[in-house]
């Protein structure tokens, strides 16, 4: 199956979540695309001693998974792109929901 996911938080425990239910779909062989919205481009930089969120993404993008981040959120924040993230558009988005066979949105 291939799930697309809208991460919009930096909430922690809601972005460890999101990227334990990634990384247990790509386990699954399921195809994932993750996309991070508003404020969840800072996920990139955040971690916790409690919610190993670096950890979860380098997981992710090891397993093939595939992360894009909103370029106009990273832009308000500035914040850049990265290899394992790259600027991505809402037209990206748009079709990653086309895709995704289910989206899910945290």
């Amino acid at each position: 199956m291939k799930i697309g996911i809208i991460l919009e938080t930096k909430e922690l425990e809601k972005a460890w979540n999101a990227l334990r239910f990634a990384n247990t779909s790509l386990k699954r062989n399921h195809e994932i695309k993750l996309f991070l919205m508003g404020e969840a481009v800072e996920c990139i930089e955040l971690d916790s001693d409690k919610y190993g969120i670096q950890s979860e993404i380098m997981k992710f993008n090891s397993n093939n998974g595939i992360m894009l981040a909103c370029g106009t959120c990273l832009k308000s924040r500035n914040q850049e792109a990265t290899e394992a993230c790259p600027l991505s558009t809402m037209i990206d988005c748009v079709e990653m929901v086309e895709w995704a066979d289910k989206v899910l949105t945290f």
